[in-house]
Parts: structure tokens; C-alpha cells; sequence
């Protein structure tokens, strides 16, 4: 079975997103907008997201008018959107808008992911629930040399240092790189 690996890039105050839900403040930064390969996860085979991660994404990069992009992007990765909204999709895109919990849709993702690895996008509330449930495998975090006023924060719950463990510590470019095993809370 794959692991499900949360990985985004941070505010050096936390947030993964403005109170605009835009991501713009990342790719201000020398290198946000062309990632470091090695800095994204491997052998993924399913998304996971919010609506409003999404909805950002599908605007910036102009996929509904282009929806060729889609498959350069993600190729033939299945996406998961957790809405309560009817969100576009573009054309060819292996996108499936779920309502309710993780914990309802899990057993689904992971069939979905025919033993791959699935990556959580964001948000703060959705990696909360992979973590309410002892879902989560691996946090990951490229902090970049910015902050925001306000917004969208990492994860808006407590974690405990008894639940993580440090595996990596680096910098690429002008961004820290932190990973951390989440351990078992049984």
C-alpha cells in the first residue's frame, strides 16, 4: 500500500494560502513557480484537495481554456476534490468533487490509488481529517522566505512533537525543506 504523503510549500508564518486563497505569494519567490523535482512527492497516483485549492489552481493555470494542460500537469493521476459545490472540471481530467469526510472517502481513495501514493494538496482542514483518522503517513513542508497578514493556516489543530518525527532537514534555493514521519497514535 502507498503512502499518503501531505507536501506544500508554507509561509514562513505558517499559511498555505492568502485570505484570497491565492497561492501568488509563492510564485513572487526566485524559483516558486518551477519546484525543484525532487521536492514533490513520487509514484503518485491520486490527488487530494480542497475546493479552494482547486479552484486556484484551475484559474492560474488557465486549465478550462487550455485543458491540454491538465495532462502535462497531471497526466493520468485521478484528482479528489472535497466540495459541497459544483466545480468545473476540465475536459479529460480524471476529477471527482466528493462531499462529506476523508473517513467516508478513504477505503475509495485508496482503491483509487491501486497501491501508488496518494498526495494531500491542502487544505489545513483536510489534512486535519487524514490526521484526526491516523491517515497520514509523511508531512512535508518547503518553507519559503515570505509571510502573509493572513489566511488559510497550515493546519488548524494541534500536533503533538510525539507524533512527528524529523526524517529530512535541507535547503533548495531559497526555501527550507522539512519532512517528518507521522507516527501511529496506536
Amino acid at each position: 500500500m502507498g503512502k499518503i504523503v501531505f507536501d506544500a510549500a508554507v509561509t514562513l508564518n505558517g499559511f498555505l494560502a492568502d485570505e484570497n486563497h491565492s497561492l501568488q505569494w509563492l510564485f513572487e519567490i526566485d524559483g516558486g513557480d518551477d519546484p525543484d523535482p525532487d521536492l514533490l512527492p513520487s509514484e503518485v497516483k491520486v490527488n487530494v484537495e480542497g475546493a479552494n485549492t482547486y479552484l486556484w489552481v484551475l484559474e492560474h493555470e488557465n486549465f478550462m481554456e487550455d485543458p491540454s494542460k491538465w495532462q502535462t500537469y497531471y497526466g493520468d493521476q485521478i484528482t479528489y476534490v472535497f466540495t459541497h459545490r459544483d466545480l468545473p472540471i476540465p475536459d479529460g481530467a480524471d476529477v471527482r468533487l466528493v462531499q462529506g469526510t476523508v473517513e467516508q472517502h478513504l477505503t475509495e481513495i485508496r482503491e483509487a490509488a491501486a497501491g501508488g501514493n496518494i498526495w494531500v494538496l491542502g487544505g489545513g482542514e483536510l489534512l486535519g481529517q487524514f490526521l484526526d483518522i491516523d491517515a497520514l503517513d509523511e508531512l512535508a513542508l518547503t518553507i519559503a522566505p515570505a509571510t502573509v497578514a493572513s489566511g488559510a493556516p497550515i493546519l488548524p489543530r494541534a500536533i503533538g512533537s510525539d507524533r512527528l518525527k524529523l526524517v529530512e532537514a535541507r535547503h533548495s534555493g531559497p526555501f527550507a525543506r522539512l519532512r517528518y514521519e507521522v507516527l501511529k497514535q496506536n
